[in-house]
C-alpha cells in the first residue's frame, strides 16, 4: 500500500505543478516563452519526484509507464493495476485542488489536453493520436532505458535524465495535443475542465497507452541480456 501511496501523492504533485505552471504561465503555442516554462514545469516535478518516492515505488506517476513495465517483465500484474488506479486517483485529487486555487482566484482552465489550433481549425484526429502515440513511445523507452539494471552508466542518473526527456517530449508535443503521454495526467484535469477536453480524452489514453506498449516491445528487442 505505501507503494500505492506513494505513486498517488506523486502523480498529485505532477499534475498540480506541471499544470498549475500551464494555468499561471497562460501556455499559448503563440508564445514560446509559456510554452518553455510549462515544459520545464513537468520535467522538474518529475526529477523531484523522482528523487523523493523513487526509492519507493519507481517513481512511474504514469500509467503508460506502468503499462511498459510490466510489459517488460518487470511487475507482476496485481501491482501494475494498483499503480493505475493510485495514479488516476492522485491525478484527480492534484486536478481538484488545481480547480479550487484558480476557481476563487478568478482564473480559469486545469490546464487540460486537447487538439491545438493550427492555422485552419484544429489538429486532426489522427495527428493527434499520432502524436501522443510517437512521442510516449520515446519517453516510455528514455524511462525503461535510464532504469535498466543493466545499464550503470546512468542508473544512478535516472530521475534527471527521464525529467529532461519529458522537458524535450513537451517542446516538441506541445504543439499538436498539449502534452499527455500520460493517461492520468489527462484525466484528472479533464473531468474538471470538461468541454472539448473531456470529449477528446480517449486521445490520451489510447494514445499514451499505445506508446507505451509500442516502447516496451522496442526495449525487449535492444535490451542486452543480462
Amino acid at each position: 500500500m505505501k507503494k500505492y501511496l506513494a505513486e498517488a501523492v506523486g502523480t498529485m504533485v505532477l499534475v498540480l505543478m506541471g499544470c498549475g505552471a500551464a494555468v499561471s504561465l497562460g501556455c499559448n503555442n503563440a508564445d514560446p516563452e509559456t510554452v518553455v516554462g510549462t515544459a520545464l514545469a513537468f520535467g522538474l516535478a518529475v526529477v523531484a519526484m523522482a528523487y523523493t518516492i523513487g526509492g519507493i515505488s519507481g517513481c512511474h506517476i504514469n500509467p503508460a509507464i506502468t503499462l511498459g513495465v510490466f510489459l517488460s517483465g518487470k511487475m507482476n500484474s496485481k501491482d501494475a493495476c494498483g499503480y493505475m488506479c493510485a495514479q488516476v486517483i492522485g491525478a484527480i485529487i492534484g486536478s481538484l485542488i488545481l480547480f479550487i486555487l484558480t476557481s476563487t482566484s478568478g482564473l480559469e482552465g486545469t490546464g487540460a489536453n486537447d487538439l491545438q489550433a493550427n492555422g485552419a481549425g484544429t489538429i486532426p484526429v489522427l495527428g493527434g493520436l499520432l502524436a501522443e502515440i510517437f512521442f510516449t513511445c520515446v519517453f516510455v523507452l528514455v524511462v525503461l532505458g535510464a532504469t535498466s539494471k543493466t545499464n550503470g552508466a546512468t542508473n544512478n542518473l535516472a530521475g534527471l535524465a527521464i525529467g529532461l526527456a519529458l522537458v524535450l517530449v513537451h517542446l516538441c508535443c506541445i504543439r499538436y495535443t498539449g502534452t499527455s503521454v500520460n493517461p492520468a495526467r489527462s484525466i484528472g484535469p479533464a473531468l474538471f475542465q470538461g468541454g472539448t477536453a473531456l470529449a477528446n480524452l480517449w486521445i490520451f489514453i489510447v494514445g499514451p497507452l499505445v506508446g507505451g506498449a509500442c516502447a516496451a516491445g522496442i526495449w525487449k528487442a535492444i535490451e542486452t541480456e543480462k
